[in-house]
């Protein structure tokens, strides 16, 4: 299909501003000069060449059908292409069918012929693809032509996003752009493994709104994290009203953003927030240089000895105003996006450089009296970038047309490239003020440029994490291997348990101990004497929970009683929860006042097993604050999702708090983990909170599982609140 030798034109067409029109242009510029057929039976010939009546009348299949038809047309037309033993098809129309009698929706019908067919589809609902690379052009709108290959593939579901890209007045240039529309056959992952196998691509950029073939994705993210190929990721449908238009617009559902969240973690995928985003990352991937983080050294406050340290990188910014420097630095700190501290050699060389009363430091204002302005720069950028802790160099400026022709901001930037390998842009701060001209002068001289404070650290901030995360790569233990050791023993152990309608309560907890997760010590009783009992036998204080199986949300309905210090508080408990919610009940150890966790277990449709991690009681609503990753997590990417969580600094200790022990609670994410490898297939959820995290350890104390075979009405909207 991407490298199609002969093409047969559906729906070709003479009349000017028709989208058949447009195509027969379109297919007939590609530098490749496949053998291309007219169809439409209308017309005898158009502009000089002949045009056949239908597929049917072509002596032999084609290697791609491109089908401008009405979507009343499109399932005789694509069942005539694959009878004939046609390999593929774009189809360009929405494949909307109104008020059908049809049992199968049209859609379905499409990708049912083209997969009996063995064919690949680029559609419903596209713009088609360019393979720049190989000179094939199969789209219906006017593009650039020609255009020079570069080293971004694109994939993206929307037309909108394929032709602004294309027609972006910067230095992106493409190896192969595919507007895959609903992907009814062909999808995303189907394009990036042939274009990984295109020696000219060197980035990836996707937006997309549903994950389809999930699996094939993952197989192809890795394959390019194994070359350090950046992903950059643009998705959307993460809004509850999103998902629904998604779901309106393409006919799929879109992924959960957990799902798209913990796809990134695990291969290094770029993930940004806004097309404005996307275009300054690619560009700064596309056209410039990479960090080059210094090797890993073994940290002096690292838990364990030997343990290799991620090197303290962050970039350097010049700046001719003041007032914009302090707005770059006001910006970069609400982002996370470190500056470098530069040595006292640095510091000594700039001030050297720079006019009486200017400090020098990072972010640096350079602007004095305006003598000598392109040496100034230029020795300013060059200084910045031999500083071992700088990344990447910014001119921050508005680069704007300069109305007595002075040139000294992009002169200095040229001459700095030549002093020096590491990275170097220009940082805009009001994209619309660029000069065009200026601004390519710089792109075709590997100067990207970036078209907003916002967006462009947020790039610099990308290229800075890809750097860290090929040097953490490198390193023994760098990623978690992608199998873990399964224990046959205990996942059977746990299998039968789940069998037998376990869900909660005392052997939901056993089991959790068994993968390693500390948790309170909890005795079920069915009446008031054996409470007693319980109790006496773990110590008071306890706690007393409802344990009927048909309650899941024990808080919800005042199933919990904490703090039950003596026998007729505890008999008085039990009578209430006996009256209202039932006789069972569990008798749990009391467990220390700490920060507490929610760790989970949730399933994706696509991607399998989920691990979350987030804060956990009360917090879990009030804060909507996790992570999630695929499994496996060791204790290591552990400790980069807590780090990520707000939480983070309860754990941390506030206002006089000791501070949690950490250790423990990386293990027993570490075991959830495990769990998930082992059972994910047998659970649909799981969900562990609180996990109670003190300066002595960290405990579980109350657990849900919902098995698969769970009915929808019985799966939990939520996190569980149990305490």
């Amino acid at each position: 299909m991407l490298q199609a030798r002969s093409i047969a034109l559906v729906g070709a067409s003479p009349r000017p501003g028709t989208f058949g029109q447009r195509m027969v242009e379109e297919v007939t510029r590609s530098p490749s000069r496949p053998l291309v057929h007219l169809i439409n039976p209308r017309y005898g010939e158009i502009d000089g060449r002949r045009c056949l009546p239908s597929l049917a009348d072509l002596p032999e299949p084609v290697d791609l059908a491109l089908l401008a038809v009405p979507d009343g047309q499109l399932e005789p037309q694509l069942e005539l292409a694959a009878a004939r033993g046609d390999r593929s098809a774009v189809i360009f129309g929405n494949a909307y069918e109104p008020q059908s009698d049809q049992a199968v929706p049209l859609r379905d019908r499409l990708a049912r012929i083209a997969r009996d067919g063995g064919m690949q589809m680029c559609g419903a609902g596209c713009m088609g693809f360019i393979n720049v690379s190989r000179g094939l052009r199969a789209i219906g709108y006017i593009e650039t032509s020609p255009m020079p290959t570069g080293p971004v593939a694109l994939v993206t579901h929307s037309g909108s996003v394929f032709s602004a890209l294309l027609r972006a007045r910067r230095g992106l240039r493409f190896s192969l752009a595919v507007s895959s529309g609903q992907e009814l056959v062909t999808t995303t992952p189907a394009y990036l493994d042939y274009a990984l196998g295109l020696p000219e691509t060197k980035v990836l950029a996707l937006v997309l709104e549903a994950m389809r073939d999930a699996g094939q994705l993952t197989a192809v993210l890795a394959a390019a994290a194994d070359r350090d190929i950046p992903v950059v990721l643009l998705t959307v449908g993460g809004s509850v009203s999103g998902q629904a238009m998604v779901a309106a617009h393409s006919g799929a559902l879109a992924a959960a953003d957990g799902g798209w969240e913990a796809l990134a973690r695990a291969y290094g995928v770029h993930r940004v927030g806004d097309l404005g985003e996307l275009a300054d990352t690619l560009e700064l991937f596309a056209i410039g240089r990479r960090v080059i983080p210094p090797p890993l050294v073994s940290s002096a406050v690292a838990d364990e000895p030997g343990v290799a340290a991620e090197p303290t990188l962050g970039i350097a910014t010049v700046h001719d105003s003041g007032l914009e420097r302090a707005h770059t630095a006001d910006v970069a700190e609400q982002l996370d996006v470190p500056f470098a501290r530069i040595s006292p050699a640095t510091t000594e060389l700039l001030g050297k450089l720079l006019d009486p009363g200017l400090v020098p430091t990072n972010p640096l204002d350079v602007w004095g009296t305006g003598a000598d302005t392109r040496e100034l720069f230029a020795a300013s950028l060059t200084a910045l970038a031999g500083d071992p802790a700088v990344a990447a160099v910014a001119l921050a400026v508005d680069l704007v047309h300069e109305l007595d022709g002075d040139r000294s901001y992009p002169l200095a930037l040229l001459d700095a490239t030549v002093r020096t390998d590491k990275p170097l842009a220009v940082l805009s701060n009001l994209g619309s003020a660029i000069d065009p001209e200026i601004a390519g002068l710089l792109r075709e001289n590997g100067v990207p440029v970036l078209e907003g404070t916002r967006t462009g650290l947020l790039a610099l901030r990308h290229l800075i994490d890809h750097g860290r995360q090929a040097a953490l790569a490198d390193q023994p233990g760098g990623r978690p291997a992608p199998h873990a050791a399964v224990d046959p023993d205990r996942r059977r152990r746990a299998r039968e348990l789940l069998a037998r309608g376990v869900t909660g309560g005392a052997p939901l907890l056993a089991l959790l101990g068994e993968y390693g997760i500390p948790t309170v010590a909890a005795v079920p009783a069915i009446d008031q004497a054996g409470a007693l009992a319980a109790a006496q036998a773990l110590g008071y204080p306890v706690v007393l929970k409802t344990d009927e199986p048909a309650i899941t949300h024990k808080s919800d309905v005042g199933g919990v009683v904490l703090g039950l210090d003596d026998p007729d508080a505890l008999a008085a408990a039990y009578a209430d929860l006996a009256d209202r919610l039932g006789r069972r009940v569990l008798v749990c150890q009391a467990a220390p006042a700490g920060p507490e966790l929610a760790l989970g277990l949730i399933r994706d449709p696509g991607l399998g097993p989920l691990v979350v991690v987030g804060a956990g009681g009360v917090l879990v609503e009030l804060l909507a604050d996790h992570a999630v990753a695929l499994p496996p997590v060791d204790e290591a990417l552990a400790a980069q999702l807590l780090a990520g969580l707000r939480v983070s600094r309860l754990l941390a200790g506030v206002r006089g708090a000791p501070p949690a022990a950490l250790a423990p609670a990386l293990r027993a994410i570490a075991g959830l983990s495990a769990l998930a490898l082992e059972l994910g297939d047998d659970l649909e959820a799981l969900d562990v909170n609180p996990l109670i995290c003190g300066p002595s350890g960290a405990v579980a104390v109350d657990a849900l599982a919902i098995p698969r075979s769970a009915p929808p009405a019985e799966r939990p909207a939520g996190v569980a609140r149990d305490h």
